[in-house]
């Protein structure tokens, strides 16, 4: 049983992520927790102003997105009844990185799936700031959906990496998990740059012939400035279904989130983005 955490707050693209899960894990038996985590800000002072003296802001708050939470779960239940699937709903008031790790704590979860924010304009927004900071900062893997995204087959995976660190089982268990639940073909896309070690390469090499035989790999090479480009058009290239990496120091993920604004990338991911962390990093 899998054990899947759903961040909700609400928007098309949140609730677009919760519906993509549901359909990927529909032959597994999970327990799906969805969370909506509210703080006082977000209720603005006209909403103060209509709360009878018998009601606090927090209750009001709390009930409110206990409702969403629940007609979410009821449209979900009653378009795809699914006997392998039971929904848990939690409404916390609080930090939202602490809500997330706090709840993934107590419920033991395998992995957190959130939504990611769309089009903007000409540019493409590549994470929201929330998913992008659940990436940074929490310690379970977190699949990101993009906006409008829905399901199909993962027939393909694949799987980046420069080799900083030498890998281990236990860091890409989420991975051969879901390749094999899936029965995908797992691509390992091996970027040499700056940051490239050779001998870690080949000490991964043997890695991944004894934990992923069947694994395809291909070799890029590629400067700073042309990384995201040339990933991209590995993807659509080769009609990848689903990008995976560790989050990891001078890693293509790590570049995500320094190279410019976060909200304002030209280049996005239009596939579901896998991150999972370094075991020395998990706390």
């Amino acid at each position: 049983m899998k054990t899947i955490l759903l961040p909700t707050d609400f928007s098309k693209n949140s609730i677009n992520a919760i519906k993509y899960a549901t359909e990927l894990f529909k032959n597994e038996v999970c327990d799906f927790y969805v969370l909506n985590v509210q703080k006082a800000s977000s209720f603005i002072s006209d909403d103060m102003m209509s709360v009878s003296t018998s009601t606090t802001i927090y209750s009001t708050l709390i009930d409110a997105a206990k409702k969403s939470i629940s007609n979410i779960i009821s449209g979900i239940e009653i378009k795809k009844k699914n006997s392998n699937h039971k929904f848990h709903s939690i409404v916390d008031y609080d930090n939202f990185i602490d809500s997330i790790n706090q709840t993934s704590k107590k419920h033991q979860v395998d992995l957190i799936v959130m939504g990611t924010k769309g089009a903007s304009g000409l540019k493409r927004v590549l994470f929201g700031s929330n998913t992008a900071r659940v990436m940074q900062r929490c310690n379970v893997p977190v699949l990101a959906i993009p906006d409008g995204c829905k399901f199909s087959s993962l027939k393909k995976i694949a799987f980046t990496t420069n080799h900083i660190n030498i890998f281990t089982i236990e860091e890409l268990e989420t991975l051969k998990w879901l390749v094999a639940f899936c029965k995908s073909e797992l691509y390992i896309l091996h970027v040499a740059d700056e940051h490239h070690l050779a001998q870690k390469q080949m000490q991964n090499m043997e890695f991944f012939d004894a934990y992923f035989p069947n694994a395809f790999h291909d070799f890029i090479d590629v400067n700073y400035k042309d990384m995201f480009d040339t990933v991209h058009k590995y993807l659509t290239d080769n009609n990848i279904n689903l990008l995976s990496m560790i989050s990891e120091k001078h890693s293509f993920l790590e570049r995500l989130f320094t190279r410019h604004a976060l909200e304002t990338f030209a280049f996005s991911i239009d596939v579901p983005f896998l991150v999972m962390e370094r075991a020395n990093e998990k706390s």
